[in-house]
């Protein structure tokens, strides 16, 4: 590590006391190296202790490095998402599924000890999902989520269907991850705001004053909105953040379309518009076609239990697909 490191090391305050050490033991291995080109009678002792400081040296920078490498992951699998569903083709039963899902990953998240948050919600006449959005911090939210992006599809006997006829509908999922260092800069010019009164719970002053926010960024057709934090400028926020996210991912999503590797034909593009899951209840069974293997238990698994799924799909353990 240069001077140049070691002046921004210090700046931090997780690594300025190990930069300082660091510092230290240069300046002492420099007076050694210079004690060793000079005096011969010096050289065995200047040997020794060249050895130390090195030793002590290496174990700073060992220590300095674990901090950035954790930095590093944390940055690419941050403990922050935030996670949307939306009704596809299917109706009422569509938005029921798109809930469905939402409960799903909520219990999910309660059993991994993650804090789970409603930053929107449209609810449709049966009080399912048009769409909604979620923030969730915890523990490796994004490693273990992250794969959930796309188009779930579900084949059932709807509650309302005379015929028992199985239909077929669909629900999208969003994984967006909240990164620390943010690389997208906004120019306010590309956005519009609109502010209304929020519906959601929060007190007497959500439904009296304009709290709700929602934001369309001009140059995408974006359509972000938050409605359930106290204030306008709370809400403002998160919508800006949550967009931030959204437009890093398209960015990443045009990064990932140049180079297609191994383990992006495995498990998907990772495109919120590819078939990725069909959950069949009337065969108890659910199926993901990206590694081709499916698990059985279907109330267990809607009710939070997709440990397994999540593990051989990070895994790519791939199976065989089963017929629809």
């Amino acid at each position: 590590m240069d001077i140049k490191d070691i002046d921004e090391l210090k700046k931090d305050h997780r690594t300025s006391y190990l930069a300082t050490e660091l510092e230290k033991f240069l300046r002492e291995e420099a007076e050694v190296r210079e004690m060793l080109s000079g005096d011969d009678t010096l050289h065995e002792l200047a040997a020794k202790e060249l050895k130390s400081i090195q030793e002590e040296k290496e174990r700073i920078e060992k220590q300095i490095q674990d901090i950035l490498d954790k930095d590093k992951e944390i940055d690419e699998f941050p403990n922050e998402i935030v996670l949307e569903v939306r009704a596809g083709a299917g109706g009422d039963e569509a938005s029921l599924f798109a809930w469905e899902l939402a409960y799903m990953y909520g219990k999910f998240a309660e059993q991994q000890g993650w804090q789970w948050k409603t930053n929107y919600e449209s609810k449709s006449d049966l009080n399912g999902y048009k769409e909604a959005s979620f923030e969730i911090k915890g523990k490796d939210v994004y490693k273990l989520m992250r794969y959930e992006t796309g188009v779930h599809r579900v084949q059932r006997i709807p509650a309302t269907e005379k015929n028992g006829r199985v239909h077929t509908s669909t629900a999208s999922v969003a994984v967006l991850p909240i990164k620390k260092k943010i690389s997208i800069k906004i120019d306010p010019s590309e956005f519009e705001l609109e502010y209304s009164r929020s519906g959601g719970k929060g007190g007497q002053n959500v439904n009296k004053v304009e709290t709700a926010v929602r934001i369309i960024h001009k140059p995408t057709g974006l359509d972000v909105r938050s409605t359930n934090e106290r204030s306008q400028l709370a809400n403002r926020e998160k919508a800006m953040m949550i967009l931030t996210a959204k437009l890093e991912q398209l960015e990443e999503e045009k990064e990932a379309k140049k180079y297609a590797g191994v383990r992006r034909e495995q498990i998907g593009t990772g495109d919120r518009s590819e078939k990725i899951r069909t959950y069949n209840f009337p065969q108890d069974r659910i199926t993901d076609h990206r590694i081709k293997k499916s698990w059985h238990n279907l109330p267990k698994i809607m009710e939070g239990g997709i440990e397994d799924i999540i593990t051989d799909i990070e895994s790519g353990a791939v199976g065989e697909e089963e017929e629809e």
